[in-house]
């Protein structure tokens, strides 16, 4: 069957063009797609590819949480990330995530043919507009000092509600999507905006677009 490929990304013509771009490649098929993360991870649980090719905004569940739960559901399957940002901070979280590769969408379809054979080999594929050494020295710094990122002290399942509400989502929509009961929701809700020493809704909403969890459309 060659490489086997699934495609997430929130938009139709995006994951479009990467069907058919892989597709044309003899060794690649691709076994389905999806729009959001949740409905991701779901999908992969089942089909188990090689490579998920991940948009790092995806709705409901981004692209570095469902890589974790990716890694859970179907360890065999590797994840290449397309992504916006370059900053340090996205490119560790996502490398920390278990992430294999690290596309810019600026040249994810020049390079994502040959993102996924090298990662399909075993190897690491890095955007070549991302430098290794400034990753490699950001590692580095992050081991020497100590120092965590924000978004380390909480919860994955903090996250997912953190996501969810700055989305617009309601206490009930979100214990839905969760299969969660709202008080649980109200619970994590407020555990995690404590733990960020957050109060109100446009501070979270700051917060979660610097941090890569969502997007200001």
């Amino acid at each position: 069957m060659g490489i086997t490929v699934f495609i997430a990304d929130d938009h139709a013509v995006v994951r479009d063009g990467l069907r058919f771009m892989l597709g044309a490649q003899h060794d690649i098929k691709v076994l389905g797609d999806a729009a959001g993360g949740q409905d991701a991870v779901r999908q992969v649980a089942k089909l188990h590819p090689d490579i998920v090719i991940m948009d790092i905004n995806m709705p409901e569940l981004n692209g570095i949480d469902a890589t974790q739960k990716i890694r859970e559901v179907s360890p065999s399957s590797q994840v290449i990330i397309l992504s916006m940002y370059a900053t340090n901070e996205h490119i560790f979280r996502a490398l920390q995530a278990g992430v294999r590769g690290y596309l810019l969408k600026e040249t994810a379809g020049v390079e994502v043919v040959d993102a996924v054979r090298a990662v399909s080999a075993g190897r690491r594929y890095l955007s070549e507009k991302i430098s290794e050494k400034v990753i490699d020295e950001y590692v580095d710094q992050r081991e020497k000092v100590g120092a965590r990122s924000p978004i380390e002290h909480l919860s994955n399942r903090e996250r997912e509600v953190l996501q969810l509400v700055v989305e617009g989502k309601s206490s009930a929509e979100i214990a839905e999507i969760l299969c969660l009961s709202q008080k649980t929701v109200e619970t994590y809700r407020s555990r995690m905006m404590r733990k960020l020493g957050i109060s109100d809704l446009p501070s979270l909403v700051k917060f979660a677009i610097q941090h890569g969890l969502t997007r200001l459309e």
